[in-house]
């Protein structure tokens, strides 16, 4: 008996060992495949990975979702939807290399209390690799892919043009990307008009784009609205409350929808999902 059973545990054993080696010898070709990121350089990107995703879900529906997406130059986009994505995002962006370790690291610590991988801890050049290259998957080699993409776009583009893709791709609603389709859709204005209080409801709206609208306010977005902006005041990109008063009565303005005003809180409140604990003024200059 044992000698008829002995091949079969053998052959079953064997071929156990070829899938295993397969499938890491396949999850190594898909981490360490990486796409030439050299010619973003000068070439705007007209689609992206997470564009193509949503229009083969929307298909699979059996719907049509349009593409509502117009590239508009660092220069023609305002500085103060720039500084709201920075505080509220990424406000470490000029000081890192493309991960901010001490994100990812309470990111994971996150995730392995609620044995999810609900946070990902991901820099502004992170969620750039992830849009173009990538999907949102939570899958562990998915996200180190993300890392390593990540790299190669700071090494080879520079901080002010990975930003400026960014604010170009960033996903605001079904259908719509990028700083000046956001500000057409939601404001009837161009992305250089935006004024603060605009620019922290578009930056509000980035965690969740598709379940949170930047004019349709609830209780958290608008907590989270008055969060960035006063992460834009304690960073500098603002006046102080009582140099500025108007900002406060525009503030006032969007919220009147939703009947909740929320006053600025502490900067570092958690509630600004995906950013640092701590604010960090950087005062390394934007790469030309």
């Amino acid at each position: 008996m044992r000698s008829i059973n002995s091949p079969t545990k053998f052959h079953a054993g064997k071929a156990a060992a070829v899938m295993v080696l397969a499938f890491l010898l396949i999850s190594a070709a898909y981490v360490l495949w990486l796409p030439d990121v050299r010619p973003l350089k000068k070439n705007n990107p007209i689609a992206t990975s997470y564009m193509l995703i949503r229009e083969r879900q929307a298909g699979a529906a059996g719907k049509k979702l349009g593409r509502n997406m117009v590239w508009t130059g660092w220069d023609d986009i305002s500085e103060n939807l720039k500084h709201a994505v920075l505080v509220a995002e990424d406000d470490t962006f000029y000081l890192h290399k493309g991960v901010e370790w001490e994100s990812m690291e309470r990111a994971l610590k996150t995730d392995w209390k609620t044995k999810s991988f609900a946070k990902g801890g991901s820099t502004i050049t992170q969620q750039v690799a992830k849009n173009l290259y990538l999907s949102p998957s939570k899958n562990p080699l998915r996200k180190i892919k993300e890392i390593l993409i990540a790299r190669r776009l700071e090494k080879n583009l520079g901080k002010r043009r990975i930003f400026e893709i960014y604010l170009n791709i960033a996903e605001w609603g079904k259908g719509i990307y990028g700083a000046q389709a956001a500000a057409q859709a939601y404001f009837g204005k161009n992305a250089s008009d935006l004024t603060p209080e605009e620019a922290a409801a578009l930056a509000a709206a980035l965690p969740s784009p598709r379940r949170y609208s930047p004019v349709k306010g609830t209780r958290f977005m608008e907590r989270r609205k008055s969060q960035i902006v006063g992460r834009m005041r304690a960073s500098g990109y603002l006046p102080d409350e009582a140099d500025d008063e108007g900002l406060d009565e525009s503030l006032e303005l969007i919220a009147s929808s939703t009947g909740t005003i929320a006053a600025p809180r502490d900067p570092a409140d958690p509630v600004l999902t995906g950013a640092p604990e701590t604010v960090m003024v950087s005062t390394a200059a934007p790469d030309k």
